[in-house]
């Protein structure tokens, strides 16, 4: 028989082997072998295919390819859009390689292609037969291989073709394979698949067994499973008990303690049912038991007996408190009107003022005097509904939501609920948490209060709840409108220094283990601590510097020995606590022209703001610095506009912003402010800049101004009259419709101020400024504004 060699491209495989009669998909994507199988595509098709000895070698040499192959037609090929190139291919002969080419970036190759042998007859129909059956019990144990397939496959009268489709569809390595490729006589190859068909049956025998006995056990397991269970059930028959025989006895009586409402124990007693038909140590049995320990646990009848006893009830708060006058009268009105009346409609009181002004300690207040338990649930950050209605029980670790959950700690049906920082609350993909306390606070609705998890009617028209907020605006206004507002408003300086001695001096005394005989504080001292060392509405900073203060006299005592005696004066305060942390926000030190002094509002009571203004050359530019918001800056542009439409009255020049830039600034520049009441304040300093007469340094203003020189009421009356008296300033002007507002400031403080309710802009100026304003002569050109104006368009 003639030798045959053909010049072919050749591409490396990684991990396959491919043999003659076998169609191969895969995808070619390195740049040598598309440029190989290009070369092919160009001219007839056919390439030559040989495995790596390394899959892990991107660019292979030819030491790294396998000398023996298959020579192969193209039968399909299409270009994906990653640039690599999906090809059919089906082999044809066996080649060996006997001479490499570098060609324009691919191999081409020099191969002798491999004639198919023929053997005797009698001994290949034979192994070919063995051959068959193995290849069929094969097929059989794997779960790779569809049985109908290849049983068509291998029905062919060929043994070299025979061979080689078994061998395509052997589970076995590369290396096995290609020792398979490169036995040329089909008999010799088919021993050779005959023994490895031996080997892969018995493993897989082996695997079966192992499957089998698998199987087994678990049947085992479940055999014993139900005899378990016959067994209890032929000890029930007997009458004798066992452990969750005693577990379901005793929730039973649980449940009949527990006097639950009709439905509530109706849906008790079923899940009990439930139970009892359970697995003991099943997941479904553990969350039904769950479940009926805490409908067990939530008070359904028990009250506690609620003390109504006014003179008590005053007698408690003004223990617990100092001043809050208003907020004690209006607590009171509330306990004599639950008094009088059996079944009250139930008032939602929510305190609103700054942080650390006594609300939380006011609620506790209100449950020691009507003796009632005390729970509270902060708010604060809470951003999932579910924290207040729960989880249903299809969740895993499901829970009741707090308000179910501080009941049963409450452990009675009527207790004093505090709902803190109610204005903190968020939102998200979960739900709004501020929608879920509708129901609760809705003294129409919370009788039937609907917890996800215990998903019964929950009776919540006992329970007192109240709430606390630093700010109203943050709270819904479907919220809002089921509570009455009680506002607290920051302590005066007196009160704190009464506070400080009723309260919060003997506390942190005897909190750092001292006695009245070790320290003193006098009430300079406590003045000093309150104006250089704190600046709060409330009281919690000044008890941590007293706290301090003691902290430092108790390492004196236990150094020195228990004789150790302290009395407090302002200077000791500096010694102890060191260098003051505020300066004194006073009043300026003498009347200056375009320095206007104002009064703002802020979460931790009132405070003052100097306003500067000032003139230079320019062109009528408005310049506003401080960290000012918009409304702040839009007050200041209002100002200006009206400042220029009287400017002649005040004896300005009319056209006074062609030649100047007017800054103004209001010092503390870090600090943002923002809000529309210092409008008056801002147009006073540009008046007094513009006119050069100086402004009243004892005079504090606040109002919101128009164009048209009106003052309109603003907030925060009551803290930022404190702050002026704080500042020690003596004259203060008020819009005149927040006259209502004094009633609600202490009368000392009234006492020590002259106030002035103003409505237009001529009262402020003629208060404010240092001397009366001159008006200029009247223009004698009356068309001057008109005409400079067409001008300047022009």
């Amino acid at each position: 028989m003639n030798e045959v060699y053909e010049t072919l491209p050749i591409v490396p495989l990684r991990d396959v082997v491919v043999f003659p009669h076998m169609m191969m998909p895969f995808v070619i994507g390195r740049p040598s072998s598309i440029r190989a199988l290009e070369h092919a595509l160009g001219k007839d098709k056919r390439v030559f295919l040989a495995a790596q000895h390394d899959a892990s070698t991107d660019d292979p040499k030819a030491e790294d390819i396998y000398t023996m192959g298959a020579v192969a037609n193209v039968v399909q090929s299409l270009k994906l859009p990653d640039g690599n190139i999906k090809v059919l291919v089906e082999g044809v002969d066996r080649a060996r390689v006997i001479e490499w080419k570098d060609d324009k970036g691919f191999y081409r190759v020099v191969v002798k292609v491999i004639h198919k042998m023929k053997d005797q007859a009698g001994d290949v129909e034979q192994t070919m037969s063995r051959v068959v059956t193995l290849f069929e019990q094969y097929v059989k144990l794997s779960n790779n291989l569809h049985y109908d397939a290849m049983i068509a496959a291998v029905r062919v009268d060929d043994a070299g073709k025979l061979a080689d489709t078994i061998a395509a569809h052997l589970l076995v390595g590369v290396d096995e394979k290609q020792n398979l490729l490169e036995i040329v006589s089909p008999l010799e190859r088919l021993n050779r698949i005959a023994s490895t068909l031996e080997g892969e049956v018995d493993k897989l025998q082996v695997d079966r067994r192992i499957q089998s006995r698998v199987k087994k056990q678990m049947e085992k397991a479940q055999k014993e499973y139900y005899l378990n269970e016959k067994m209890k059930a032929i000890q029930k028959e007997l009458g004798r008990k066992d452990e969750k025989g005693n577990e379901i006895d005793d929730l039973r009586k649980k449940i009949d303690q527990a006097r639950m409402p009709k439905d509530t124990s109706e849906k008790a007693i079923q899940e009990l049912k439930r139970l009892e038909a359970m697995p003991p140590m099943s997941a479904e049995a553990t969350v039904s038991r769950n479940y009926l320990d805490w409908l067990i646990a939530v008070p359904w009848q028990k009250k506690t007996k609620e003390n109504r006893d006014l003179k008590n009830a005053e007698v408690v708060l003004n223990e617990d408190h100092y001043g809050l006058d208003k907020i004690k009268e209006r607590i009171l009105e509330f306990l004599a009107v639950r008094a009088l009346v059996k079944k009250p409609k139930a008032t939602i009181l929510t305190f609103v003022g700054p942080p650390g002004v006594g609300k939380t300690s006011l609620a506790k207040s209100i449950a020691r005097a009507m003796n009632r338990k005390f729970v509270r649930l902060s708010l604060g950050g809470v951003r999932d509904e579910a924290e207040i209605r729960g989880h249903r029980r299809t969740y895993i670790g499901a829970f009741p939501g707090q308000i179910i959950q501080m009941m049963k700690k409450a452990g009675s049906l009527n207790p004093v609920f505090l709902l803190d920082e109610v204005d903190k609350m968020s939102m998200d993909f979960r739900g709004d948490p501020s929608a879920a306390l509708l129901e609760v606070l809705d003294p129409e609705q919370n009788n039937a209060f609907l917890d996800h998890y215990l998903d019964v009617e929950y009776d919540l028209s006992h329970v007192m709840f109240l709430c606390t907020a630093n700010v109203l605006h943050t709270i819904p206004q479907a919220l809002r409108d089921r509570m009455e507002v009680l506002q607290l408003a920051g302590y005066t300086e007196q009160e704190k220094v009464e506070i400080a001695k009723r309260f919060l001096v003997p506390k942190a005394v005897e909190g750092n283990g001292l006695t009245e005989k070790n320290i003193t504080f006098a009430d300079d001292s406590l003045q000093t601590i309150i104006q250089r060392y704190t600046r709060e509405a409330g009281v919690r900073n000044l008890e941590r510097e007293v706290n301090s203060i003691c902290r430092k006299v108790a390492r004196k005592v236990v150094a020195d020995g228990t004789q150790v005696f302290e009395a407090i004066t302002p200077d000791k305060v500096t010694e102890f606590l060191g260098v003051p942390r505020y300066r004194p926000t006073v009043a300026e030190e003498q009347n200056e022209v375009g320095i206007v002094t104002g009064l703002a509002w802020t979460e931790v009571g009132g405070e003052i703001l100097i306003t500067e203004a000032t003139l230079m050359p320019g062109r009528g530019r408005l310049m506003l610095t401080g960290k000012l918001g918009d409304v702040m800056q839009e007050s200041a542009q209002a100002a200006m506009s009206f400042v220029r439409s009287r400017a002649e009255e005040f004896g300005v020049p009319k056209d006074f912003n062609r030649k100047i830039d007017v800054h103004v600034h209001i010092p503390e520049g870090a600090i943002p402010k923002d809000g529309p009441s210092a409008g008056i304040t801002l147009a006073t300093a540009l008046v007094s800049a513009l006119t050069r007469v100086p402004a009243r340094r004892d005079v504090a203003m606040t109002g919101e101004i128009t164009l048209r020189g009106k003052v309109l009421p603003i907030g925060g009356v009551k803290e930022k009259v404190l702050a002026a008296h704080r500042a020690g300033l003596k004259t203060i002007l008020l819009p005149k419709d927040n006259e209502k507002d004094l009633a609600d400031i202490p009368k000392n403080v009234l006492d020590a101020l002259e106030v002035h309710m103003v409505s237009t802009m001529d009262q402020v100026l003629k208060i404010a400024l240092e001397r009366p304003l001159t008006p200029l002569p009247p223009s004698a050109d009356s068309g001057e504004i008109g005409e400079s104006t067409e001008a300047t368009t022009h």
